[in-house]
């Protein structure tokens, strides 16, 4: 192994220490810690309700923590102001379950939309450039003049990861990104989560319950039970086990 590869995969950027939140009297997360490394598609994989998406709320600022470390890219994020978090923010790019498009504008205007506004020294011609090379990217090219109504769902899902790419950020966070697509549909969004990191360079966190999304994106996979993280490795290793709750988190979801 090379100098160069080995730095990178000794850079960790995002590092969480004994991370707890709680709404009322449900504690959601209760002691977590994880690291991502730089390059790294991370998986962390659960339940519907038990504190996937507060997690990467939490690391891109959107909620604060009770308690506990979060440092994103070297800034420690619940101490940070808006400006500070407003500029954390631009490095990463959140994909959103819904995908977010807004219905009133085509899918060049939902591009150009976060383009104009925080990068507001790029020319016209410059705009266009960067809307067309995502698009490319995400093989919908000649979608750019259509509305969000006119597109599937799949389609929808790969317009939302366009414009998260368009500012180039540094990580990424996929909230169940397969969430309502059908089989091959979800077998082309787990491929383009794929080609993104090999495209942009960018370290993924992939928040899921589908177990063949794991299994396609995961170079590591985290199992979050109860609020806490119970294994962490390969997508073998995690549900190489004993452990009743894991494997019955795989009886449900049933892979072949």
């Amino acid at each position: 192994m090379s100098e160069a590869v080995k730095n990178k995969e000794d850079k960790k950027v995002v590092i969480i220490r004994d991370l707890y939140k709680s709404f009322g009297d449900n504690e959601v997360l209760r002691g977590v810690d994880l690291e991502l490394n730089a390059g790294e598609n991370l998986v962390v994989l659960g339940k519907s309700g038990t504190g996937k998406s507060v997690l990467i709320k939490i690391i891109s600022g959107l909620l604060k923590p009770d308690s506990g470390v979060v440092n994103v890219l070297g800034k420690e994020v619940p101490i940070l102001k808006e400006k500070g978090l407003n500029e954390l923010r631009l490095k990463i790019g959140f994909s959103f379950q819904n995908s977010a498009l807004y219905d009133s504008m085509t899918v060049k205007e939902n591009l150009a939309f976060p383009l104009v506004r925080h990068k507001t020294n790029l020319s016209k011609k410059e705009v266009d450039k960067a809307i067309d090379t995502v698009l490319d990217a995400v093989g919908l090219l000649e979608k750019k003049r259509q509305m969000p109504s006119e597109l599937s769902g799949g389609q929808k899902k790969r317009i939302g990861i366009a414009r998260t790419l368009i500012l180039q950020p540094e990580i990424m966070l996929y909230d169940e990104p397969t969430a309502g697509l059908d089989p091959i549909t979800s077998c082309e969004i787990n491929e383009l989560i794929n080609e993104v990191k090999a495209k942009y360079n960018t370290s993924s966190i992939i928040i899921t319950h589908d177990l063949t999304c794991a299994k396609i994106t995961g170079d590591r996979v985290a199992m979050l039970l109860d609020g806490r993280f119970v294994k962490e490795g390969s997508f073998a290793d995690v549900f190489t086990t004993e452990d009743e709750q894991i494997k019955s988190f795989y009886d449900y979801n049933f892979i072949q």
